[in-house]
């Protein structure tokens, strides 16, 4: 019987460089899709998979994130004397419990699976689960509560993986194929970042895992690559070298990446469209320029 799934670990120490200046003060998971910051998805789509230990990984300058999961009784006060329970109920949402959440510091920004083994020693003999909060996805039932669901029948290690077009490969790590089984395919290999014409497959490896501890025993090598970072994708490749099943997993729903701008403004826009109380509004507004549009290129 596999092991549940219980603690997630978050990377959230990236400057957030593409959103200068904004990022100047404000780290870019704190920045609001529609009217809840990046990392609310992610916390949200981590407790619908039964995750109940949350690590945070961050860097200088994130002190605005372990804020916004502290509790803020002057203003649950306020809202009380108010009279204003929904909010209340709202913000609420947003607090963690005592001993619940933990944050750890990477203090060089040496990769994705640098910033991953800094949260080694709160991981003991159990499986983990990984959430970049850029890659947002919107779906009936949450990715990574997908993925757990699946882990429970294939054990192992877990990445959801999409297919993307041959001139985004060379920006993702890529799945060298053994078996297509649908919506689960077992995995010889990866490869990180490859140009399009030496990809294994067109399937990409989006920010979603579930991992076994030997990933932290691979990571603990410290190997360079891609880029000359400590890789994630390495430290899982090294797994299936080692005889450990790997597999990718095509989850259901519409991925978002919100670590650029355009790809933020259209999450932007498609859960404000998702959203009763916006969708009348707003697409009478984008109808309107959408027509503004045409006519002054005719």
């Amino acid at each position: 019987m596999q092991k549940k799934v219980t603690k997630a670990i978050f990377p959230v120490a990236g400057l957030g460089t593409r959103f200068l200046p904004a990022t100047k003060s404000v780290p870019k998971e704190i920045m609001t899709l529609v009217d809840r910051p990046l990392v609310q998805y992610a916390i949200d789509e981590a407790r619908a998979a039964g995750i109940k230990e949350f690590i945070f990984v961050t860097s200088r300058g994130k002190s605005a994130l372990e804020d916004y999961f502290d509790c803020s009784p002057v203003l649950e006060e306020e809202l009380r004397r108010r009279g204003k329970t929904d909010m209340l109920e709202l913000l609420k949402q947003t607090d963690m419990e005592s001993g619940a959440i933990a944050y750890i510091r990477q203090h060089k920004a040496l990769g994705l699976g640098h910033a991953v083994w800094c949260a080694r020693r709160l991981i003991t003999n159990e499986p983990f689960a990984v959430i970049l909060p850029d890659d947002v996805i919107a779906a009936d039932v949450a990715c990574l509560q997908q993925m757990v669901e699946t882990y429970k029948k294939t054990g192992g290690n877990m990445v959801a993986v999409m297919e993307v077009p041959p001139e985004e490969i060379s920006s993702y790590g890529v799945l060298d194929v053994q078996e297509d089984m649908g919506s689960i395919v077992s995995v010889k290999g990866m490869v990180e970042k490859p140009a399009k014409e030496d990809a294994p497959s067109n399937l990409a490896i989006i920010g979603r895992y579930i991992l076994s501890t030997s990933i932290m025993c691979n990571l603990n090598k410290m190997n360079r690559g891609t880029g000359g970072e400590i890789q994630l994708t390495d430290a899982i490749a090294k797994d299936i070298n080692d005889g450990s099943g790997v597999y990718g997993y095509r989850f259901r729903g519409q991925r978002f990446d919100c670590g650029s701008k355009a790809g933020f403004l259209k999450a932007t826009v498609a859960f404000a469209l998702a959203r009763d109380d916006l969708k009348f509004e707003l697409s009478k507004f984008l109808e309107e320029e959408i027509i503004k549009i045409n006519h002054a290129a005719q």
